[in-house]
């Protein structure tokens, strides 16, 4: 009898464990459409990323800073053709990331630059155009930080000054796997 009562007991531990398991595995999945492998491509910045970047816009408008987003999506063919600058083609390099491997691809990324009071677009990253004793490239990059963008001022091996975005959690080889972030904002 005991023997049996140990069974059971044992059973029901499995199937409570197996069944939280499933649990928070739909949990951790629910914050994603996962659309497997046939999940199209976006051809623009998701709703989030593209509200974000206009409360960016408005907020470094109002300490003095004119931001110009420079590229928002970007293809995969034009994303090769970044990634060949430098490389086969003229010019300096720009990207380490190939078609499909950059969060531009996916909507999730843009570029910005800066706007001088002359009207003209800087890449400066010491420019100070609101005169506060900071640069205004590494204050918009604060504020972006703030709203939850990660900027590509802080990788380690590749600054990419202008570059910033939100995964939402997913890395490039599950976003080319077909996963995307849910576009609805609830």
């Amino acid at each position: 009898m005991k023997r049996l009562n140990k069974d059971i007991l044992t059973w029901i531990i499995l199937i409570i464990f197996f069944a939280l398991l499933i649990f928070v595995y739909n949990q951790v999945n629910d914050k994603y459409n996962d659309l497997g492998q046939n999940a199209p491509l976006p051809t623009k910045l998701h709703p989030i990323v593209e509200e974000k970047k206009d409360v960016l816009l408005k907020k470094a408008s109002m300490i003095g800073i004119n931001v110009i987003i420079t590229e928002k999506f970007r293809s995969i063919k034009r994303q090769n053709e970044l990634f060949k600058q430098g490389r086969s083609k003229e010019g300096t390099i720009v990207t380490h990331a190939k078609g499909g491997e950059s969060y531009h691809n996916y909507g999730l990324a843009f570029d910005y630059a800066l706007e001088n009071k002359n009207g003209d677009l800087i890449w400066d990253i010491h420019y100070d155009g609101n005169n506060n004793g900071e640069s205004d490239w590494f204050e918009v990059a604060e504020i972006a930080k703030e709203m939850g963008f990660t900027w590509g001022g802080d990788w380690h091996n590749f600054k990419d000054y202008p570059h910033l975005q939100m995964d939402f959690g997913l890395s490039i080889h599950q976003l080319k796997n077909g996963l995307r972030p849910k576009i609805n904002t609830e």
